[in-house]
């Protein structure tokens, strides 16, 4: 087998570095899209607690400005 260009550094072949580069890449992706993802879940359940609520703590929330209609 013939040996692996090593790097300047000496500790990884050419071959090695682009493997772990795009191994990099994907775990970044992936981190992205898990914040996302968790982003998206916040604002479901803010909406979702907003549409829950009664009477009282809309008014109490935004207050009786009845001059608005």
């Amino acid at each position: 087998m013939a040996k692996d260009k090593l790097n300047d550094n000496g500790l990884f072949s050419e071959e090695q570095l682009m493997k772990l580069k795009a191994t990099k890449k994907e775990l970044v992706k992936d981190k992205q899209k898990l914040e996302e993802e968790k982003e998206a879940q916040r604002q479901f359940e803010r909406k979702e607690r907003e549409k829950n609520l009664s009477f009282a703590e809309l008014l109490e929330r935004h207050g009786d400005s009845g001059t608005k209609y």
